[in-house]
């Protein structure tokens, strides 16, 4: 029987790590976080299946005792979905056949940090999720699958990330089987023909009225609610649509008529504002 040790968080992290168990693999350790007092935890927990199935599991370990624990085990296969910590490459190494990751895009674009929310921020109108090889450099090693998911002009990047979940486990459950056969085909990741993005901010939801209503409409859909939040200083921003209301002779920014929220922006576009919280 294939032994994983299994690093995981999120939705993403509970999706997969349960496809490993249904497959019969011996998990013998799942490293995971301690949830952030100060995040809105929206999402299911790898630390509560991990131990309905009584698999040994720890949070967020001292480094050098983990790289004992791990070394001690000699797993076949080290796994990461949704951690959020990059594995050292001396980690990686106790994996005798191999380290994978679960990437949420379809690498080798965006790479890095949230990439569901920066394809959303970017008018992307497809994503996906990526099993790949894990090497020294982030999202960078060779490709197991892959499975695209779309990105509707009104989705907002929660809609987006439940999709790359689904297909998360779509590419687990396709890909496990020639993994622990050895017969799995791997290709390039050819960096050059993608990209790096880093992590996002709350204040990075800060609306900029003199853009286009397209990039603002994309910037609310990307960061709103369970993420933190598009905001001016009057307003929350969650939810906009775009509008083909005459543009008034006024400064870019929110007003109000007739009860209802809109924003004049940038490029003489309004934006209907349908959903905002006044601070």
């Amino acid at each position: 029987m294939a032994k994983a040790v299994v690093f995981g968080y999120h939705d993403v992290g509970v999706r997969c790590l349960r496809v490993l168990l249904d497959a019969g693999v011996d998990v013998p350790l799942v490293v995971t976080h301690h949830d952030d007092p100060q995040e809105r935890i929206w999402f299911a927990s790898v630390a509560e299946l991990a131990r309905s199935k009584r698999v040994d599991t720890v949070l967020d370990p001292e480094p050098s005792a983990l790289l004992e624990r791990v070394r001690g085990l000699a797993p076949d296969f080290i796994f990461s979905f949704y951690y959020r910590r990059m594995l050292p490459a001396g980690l990686l190494a106790f994996a005798k056949r191999g380290a994978y990751n679960m990437h949420g895009s379809l690498l080798p674009k965006y790479r890095g940090r949230a990439p569901v929310n920066w394809a959303v921020l970017r008018g992307e109108t497809q994503t996906g999720a990526t099993l790949h090889e894990m090497v020294a450099k982030p999202d960078a090693g060779r490709i197991v699958d892959q499975e695209p998911v779309p990105i509707g002009p009104d989705d907002l990047a929660v809609d987006v990330f439940r999709r790359v979940t689904q297909a998360a486990e779509t590419v687990m459950r396709r890909s496990v089987g020639a993994l622990l056969s050895g017969t799995a085909q791997l290709r390039p990741n050819e960096l050059a023909k993608g990209s790096y993005f880093g992590g996002r901010r709350p204040e990075d939801g800060r609306i900029d009225w003199s853009k286009s209503a397209r990039e603002i409409h994309n910037l609310v859909r990307a960061v709103a609610p369970p993420y933190p939040g598009a905001f001016c200083d009057r307003l929350m921003v969650y939810r906009t649509q775009i509008s083909d209301r005459a543009a008034p002779a006024r400064k870019p920014g929110p007003f109000q008529d007739a009860g209802e929220w809109f924003a004049l922006c940038g490029d003489g576009k309004v934006l209907r504002l349908l959903e905002v919280q006044e601070k």
